[in-house]
């Protein structure tokens, strides 16, 4: 079992330990000191992120990877990061499986956190926008307009997006970079790991 709320826990307790940390203080401080560092750290990590976070119970990865789980969350929302992801996902896999979302969200994810690829969501989607056919995801440079029409599919992989966000578990590609669909064979695929098959999509590392 995991608990998506890992990362807020994480800072709330990284504050307190930095607080503690400050200088031996007498016994009687220790109440104000933690309350301060509890204020600090909710400071930072934000107060609807924290009753987000609050509100998710732990969930065993094969569950999260469902439709199930999918329609039992409310309408997601959020910030340019969300919005990001949310149409990268639409427009690049709205007709996989679950398991197939999480996957390509992870990917985006895990470029974020790798030093060769901007380290934002949204710089990572739209690397290489501007030149047609030399971006990393096509549908930012194909030169065709993009636009929402299946508003339901919209709801559907903004869940996903929200969730990952949030801090859900990237447990199905073992750290993928980079992915095609199973109906064509890119060069650069003969040369790195494959690391998983999910759906429509192969991933590699």
């Amino acid at each position: 079992m995991v608990r998506i709320a890992l990362g807020a826990l994480a800072a709330l307790g990284f504050f307190a330990s930095a607080a503690l940390a400050e200088g031996p203080g007498s016994p009687e401080d220790l109440p104000a000191r933690l309350h301060g560092s509890e204020k600090a750290a909710r400071a930072v990590v934000g107060p609807d992120r924290i009753a987000r976070l609050a509100s998710l119970d732990p969930v065993a990865p094969q569950k999260l990877h469902s439709e199930s789980w999918i329609r039992a969350q409310p309408i997601a929302r959020g910030g340019e990061e969300w919005r990001c992801l949310s149409e990268a996902l639409y427009f690049e896999a709205r007709g996989e499986t679950a398991a197939g979302l999480f996957a390509v969200a992870e990917v985006i994810l895990n470029r974020v956190e790798s030093a060769r690829y901007p380290d934002s969501v949204c710089g990572v989607i739209n690397q290489g926008t501007g030149r047609k056919f030399a971006c990393q995801f096509t549908y930012t440079c194909d030169g065709q307009p993009e636009h929402i029409r299946n508003p339901d599919a919209f709801v559907r992989v903004g869940k996903v997006a929200r969730a990952m966000l949030d801090g859900a578990p990237r447990t199905l590609t073992d750290g993928a970079l980079f992915y095609h669909t199973t109906s064509v064979s890119p060069r650069w695929s003969q040369t790195f790991d494959r690391t998983a098959s999910i759906g429509v999509h192969h991933f590699y590392r």
